[in-house]
């Protein structure tokens, strides 16, 4: 249940799979149809995004997001007004490592569209680092001509995983935050980059095709304006909730740890839903 309880909470603030998950499901394309590769990201747009972060008024969110260790504002915190401030006035909030392209699962590729990419551009991140060593990840998404800030999330997944893949061989970092699996896209293969991807597909990963299929069967028939999502069903399922006997691609056995689907599949942390994942302070 702790366990169930922590992905919950991890997948609720993150942006999951875009509006057109509320179309119907689509034939599966044949694995030939995509090489899967998403599409890429302008380096003018991500030093806008870096740039939005650097604002005055996002440097003071920060400072006040460290002081009280990723404690929304709008809960009770154990220190008086006056320590927040000066802790805020120590947090020397600064940026850490690259601002990357954050991408998440896609939709059509989950329908089965031919030539569907694996996955889209959701946000930028970049990681920013307090003096006492917190950490934060810095959810900016283009609003208009400019950029804008919109999430701030303790820790650095956005940026740490991709990262990781590209120490690791290269290859484009995406997210299925449905079960809070990270995986890496490269050579044709989904490889996993944390535990719950491990989980999902295997230690060896799999095809692009297997990849497909898989989520495919997890989402398809979940989708908003399903039958599932009219039944109220969209709290998610727990471990051992895909059909009897799917064992998925790596014979890992009982399927998704979690799955938040149907109504819930919205822009939650972009949009204020008000649901809780991390830590997470939104200006």
């Amino acid at each position: 249940m702790t366990e169930i309880r922590r992905n919950l909470r991890r997948v609720a603030a993150t942006t999951v799979l875009a509006a057109a998950l509320g179309l119907a499901a689509a034939p599966l394309a044949s694995a030939a149809d995509s090489a899967g590769a998403p599409q890429p990201v302008a380096q003018s747009d991500l030093a806008a995004a870096r740039s939005a972060v650097q604002a005055p008024a996002v440097q003071d969110q920060l400072s006040h997001f460290f002081a009280r260790k990723g404690v929304p504002p709008n809960q009770p915190l154990g220190i008086t007004a006056a320590d927040e401030a000066q802790a805020a006035a120590q947090a020397a909030p600064r940026l850490s490592g690259a601002t990357v392209p954050v991408y998440t699962l896609d939709a059509a590729f989950v329908q089965g569209t031919a030539g569907a990419p694996a996955a889209r551009p959701d946000f930028v991140a970049s990681k920013v680092v307090a003096r006492d060593g917190q950490s934060a990840s810095v959810w900016t998404v283009r609003q208009g001509s400019g950029w804008r800030v919109v999430n701030i999330a303790s820790g650095g997944d956005e940026t740490d995983y991709p990262a990781k893949a590209a120490a690791d061989g290269g290859g484009t970092a995406f997210r299925e935050p449905q079960v809070n699996a990270w995986y890496v896209l490269r050579g044709g293969r989904v490889l996993p980059l944390d535990d719950e991807a491990r989980r999902s597909v295997g230690a060896a990963g799999v095809s692009l095709a297997e990849y497909r299929t898989l989520v495919h069967r997890r989402y398809a028939d979940k989708l908003p304006g399903s039958a599932y999502d009219r039944a109220g069903e969209g709290g998610g399922y727990r471990l051992g909730a895909e059909p009897e006997g799917n064992t998925g691609p790596a014979g890992q056995g009982a399927g998704v740890p979690l799955l938040v689907a149907g109504s819930a599949l919205g822009v939650t942390a972009l949009a204020g839903a008000g649901l809780a994942a991390r830590r997470r302070f939104r200006g």
